[in-house]
């Protein structure tokens, strides 16, 4: 790959600066010649009055930005390789998209800025590397570069290596900002559209887990509809049988709940009075795990994704005594289970150490985790037991 290093000033990057506001993307520079957001580039990240006004601030204060790099493209088009945040930061800037904040607190435009000052940003100097390669090279050079100190996240680096038609129709709908549906998303996914958490949920989900390969296979399809298709009916799927959202929803695996439990069938008022449920008990520390236990059946086996609060070493250790010395003056295991029906251990007492606490009533059948609900059994037996 060729490197030629160049200064360019903030007025010529500037010049006819084209910015889509709604969408979060910075088009075209250098009247025209620089696109600044290409489709391998993460979207518009610096919009929040701070990393944006820090660019500006950096300027005035004549501040190096630091090494920015242009991809030259077929015909002597440049591509913004790494540079994007900041070119687009002090485009927006001169051309009156946010204000910055002067000496006496108040918010001033670059139109209404003292001349000086606007010279001062406008004849800024910017060093940088034009590379020319192959696709491959440019590639795998913008994978090893940063962006002012915010690394590129996994599905930005693979929607730089697998850039086509897919990857930009996928990113216009699903990394579109001012795209309606991101409210009904947010409530499900965690994350944001402009670090194409959501597009990288859909693939994910589409995809089963192997989303390269996916976007691999479907580099130059012209349209993203199995995709759409798929998030929506694992959306559908879920806002249909669960009425009410709750913030513990939030960034659950959605997707493979769906390929696990979408067949079966499930009433929505009995599932709502089960959420409800576990949402008052105060045994159950992760809330996280309440809907795929109710979707499996509130099987006492699944109590593990609640966390169920344990019993503590100090109930299970006066349980043990008391078991003990009851077993040792009827001559039988302290173990129940060994002295109603395993002949082999029927009157053996175990150690405190080869033994666990159970719930004598299941948790699922209402059995609190409290000493009056605590029996001591030997490990094998506990392991075995089941929801009776």
């Amino acid at each position: 790959m060729n490197t030629e290093r160049k200064t360019y000033t903030v007025e010529q990057i500037s010049e006819d600066f084209q910015y889509n506001e709604a969408e979060g993307r910075g088009l075209y520079g250098l009247a025209g010649k620089l696109v600044i957001q290409p489709e391998y580039q993460r979207n518009y990240i610096y919009a929040d009055g701070k990393r944006d006004v820090a660019v500006v601030e950096s300027l005035l204060k004549g501040y190096p930005l630091g090494l920015i790099y242009f991809n030259v493209a077929e015909g002597g088009q440049l591509e913004v390789l790494d540079g994007q945040q900041r070119i687009t930061s002090f485009g927006r800037f001169v051309t009156d998209r946010f204000a910055i904040i002067d000496d006496n607190g108040m918010p001033q435009y670059f139109s209404a800025m003292a001349s000086d000052k606007q010279k001062k940003i406008l004849d800024a100097e910017i060093l940088v590397y034009e590379c020319e390669g192959t696709e491959t090279e440019i590639k795998e050079w913008f994978k090893t570069i940063n962006i002012a100190g915010v690394p590129l996240n996994e599905q930005e680096l693979l929607n730089a290596v697998y850039s086509g038609p897919f990857v930009t129709e996928g990113k216009a709908e699903f990394s579109n900002s001012a795209n309606a549906n991101t409210a009904r998303w947010g409530a499900y996914i965690s994350g944001s559209a402009n670090r194409q958490d959501y597009w990288a949920t859909a693939l994910e989900w589409v995809s089963k887990g192997d989303v390269g390969d996916y976007m691999s296979q479907h580099r130059f399809d012209d349209n993203i509809r199995e995709v759409k298709t798929y998030f929506n009916s694992v959306l559908d799927w879920v806002s249909g049988i669960f009425e009410d959202v709750e913030p513990e929803m939030k960034g659950l695996e959605w997707g493979r709940l769906y390929e696990k439990f979408h067949n079966q069938p499930y009433s929505s008022k009995v599932l709502k009075e089960q959420i409800r449920e576990l949402y008052g008990d105060p045994y159950l520390k992760n809330r996280k795990g309440i809907w795929e236990f109710v979707l499996g059946g509130g099987q006492d086996a699944d109590r593990r994704l609640l966390d169920i609060r344990v019993f503590d070493d100090a109930t299970k250790k006066s349980t043990y005594a008391k078991q003990t010395a009851d077993a040792e003056a009827k001559g039988i295991s302290n173990c129940r289970t060994c002295a109603e029906g395993h002949p082999g251990n029927a009157t053996r007492i175990y150690k405190f150490a080869e033994m666990e606490a159970d719930h004598v009533t299941a948790w699922t059948k209402g059995g609190g985790t409290i000493a009056s609900n605590c029996e001591m059994l030997c490990t094998s037996h506990n392991r075995a037991k089941g929801n009776r």
